[in-house]
């Protein structure tokens, strides 16, 4: 997929009239059913910026998308959530016969104004995924997720009022906690895949404690970490999280104080000399941190082993 500058789209309105659909009900928000969605001739790659959230659920899909930096097929998973301000391309195939289905919900930040999921969207971390980890929906779970989009249709629909609003947000809500199940079923279910990243993420760390990177670098970053796995800081904690009760940050210094435990008990280096060959600056910061994870000074540790 090409480099191409991103269009900013500020309006739902405007979405809608570059998707040839007519103005919506409400201008902060809009269900779309997708069927009524027609293919664009125009094939060239695009890049977009939406100002509002997104939430997609796809079928039938022959495109190839982008997020950010990171590229991604929409072939199996069917749900996929877009923050304000996010970047998103998307390259259609040629001459490929389509018949897409599924459902688009858009929601303009001030539509959430003085609600409390004003707060509490940004704690859904599914906003913030990296973009090849969408949503897998079983058949019973994609009904579930349909039956409440549809009710905000209707909603929609219908005479706005002053319960409408209450009304949206509160199926809204249902929405998202429905999809945060979901992904932690994902997590559990998808075992083979998640504990590749697992296996990843020790290599990673392995390669990291063992080369001179502690001394020079200092200890890797969560953001590091998530970085060389191509995933999220977000969604690697939750995976993590999920799959070992531990977050990424726990992780790495497990393997510290593991590193650390070694050069203890297996060699005759000072505190102060360990401590800087993990990269911390202060041998009484080390110590406290040792101590802060084992209930034991380095020094009272490595007298256990004598």
């Amino acid at each position: 997929m090409t480099n191409t500058k991103p269009t900013r789209i500020k309006t739902i309105s405007e979405y809608h009239q570059a998707l040839g659909l007519p103005k919506p009900e409400h201008p902060l928000i809009s269900v779309i059913n997708l069927e009524s969605v027609q293919r664009q001739s125009n094939n060239e790659p695009i890049s977009l910026i939406f100002d509002f959230y997104s939430i997609s659920l796809k079928r039938n899909c022959k495109a190839k998308f982008k997020y950010g930096q990171q590229r991604y097929d929409f072939d199996e998973g069917v749900m996929f959530f877009m923050s304000p301000g996010q970047v998103f391309g998307i390259e259609i195939e040629k001459d490929v016969p389509i018949r897409r289905t599924g459902w688009l919900l858009l929601i303009h930040p001030d539509f959430l104004w003085n609600t409390a999921l004003a707060k509490t969207i940004k704690q859904y971390e599914y906003f913030d995924y990296s973009v090849h980890e969408a949503l897998f929906l079983s058949d019973k779970e994609e009904t579930a997720i349909v039956g409440i989009l549809q009710s905000i249709l209707q909603e929609y629909k219908s005479n706005i009022d002053k319960f409408s609003q209450d009304i949206i947000i509160a199926q809204l809500e249902l929405l998202l906690v429905h999809a945060d199940r979901f992904y932690h079923r994902q997590f559990l279910t998808r075992k083979i895949t998640n504990h590749k990243i697992l296996d990843r993420l020790e290599d990673i760390l392995t390669d990291y404690f063992i080369s001179d990177d502690l001394v020079n670098k200092g200890l890797p970053t969560v953001k590091h970490i998530s970085e060389s796995l191509n995933l999220s800081t977000n969604y690697l904690s939750s995976l993590l999280k999920t799959l070992t009760g531990q977050n990424t940050q726990q992780h790495i210094h497990d393997r510290l104080i593991e590193k650390a435990k070694e050069k203890l008990s297996t060699t005759d280096l000072s505190v102060s000399e360990i401590a800087y060959a993990l990269g911390f600056e202060h041998s009484q910061s080390f110590s406290k941190f040792f101590k802060t994870k084992t209930n034991l000074t380095p020094l009272k540790f490595r007298e256990s082993f004598n």
